[in-house]
């Protein structure tokens, strides 16, 4: 302890020249007092609302996410394997004509597209009705039936819905082709 303090003392000695000791000026408070009492803009904190904003956003896209997984039971766990194959395959001849449908977007087919799509809604309601049955009563012909007859109405329905929309591309093209 001694030896520290030597060692501070020389270091003091050291410096002694060198130490700022300029006097303060007599308004010295009063500056610091007008400097305290002046009020500063506050900081504003992007960085925070920007994080915030992020958490918010992934939260609602995540809880939009379960919300569409939860909407339809992709495999039926009480359902037979006969009947979950069904489904399957079904369900996807019926997305692929989806996709050709919405590829079909333009601003002239757009109300028959929307048309078409909330009468997939309907069918789809329907659909889950069947569901519902098929998990609470078991498998039975009529509800097999029924699941397979919406599936295959879904089916034709969008095939149909594209041949019109095709008839009237053709007709519209031949219509514009005469005039020339």
């Amino acid at each position: 302890m001694k030896k520290e303090n030597e060692d501070l003392d020389q270091l003091f000695k050291k410096f002694e020249n060198q130490w700022d000791v300029q006097e303060l000026n007599t308004d010295h408070q009063v500056d610091f007092l007008n400097k305290l009492n002046t009020k500063q803009p506050k900081k504003k904190n992007y960085t925070a609302w920007a994080i915030a904003a992020s958490i918010v956003v992934l939260l609602g896209a995540s809880i939009l996410f379960n919300n569409y997984q939860n909407e339809k039971p992709k495999e039926f766990q009480f359902a037979s394997n006969e009947t979950k194959r069904t489904d399957s395959i079904f369900t996807i001849l019926i997305d692929n004509e989806l996709v050709k449908l919405k590829e079909k977007t333009s601003p002239e087919n757009e109300q028959i597209i929307n048309d078409a799509l909330k009468q997939m809604k309907v069918f789809d309601a329907d659909y889950e009705k069947i569901i519902k049955e098929l998990q609470k009563n078991g498998e039975n012909k009529q509800i097999i039936y029924a699941m397979i007859s919406n599936l295959q109405t879904r089916i034709s329905f969008l095939q149909t819905v594209l041949k019109r929309i095709e008839e009237s591309e053709n007709l519209k093209n031949t219509t514009h082709e005469k005039t020339i």
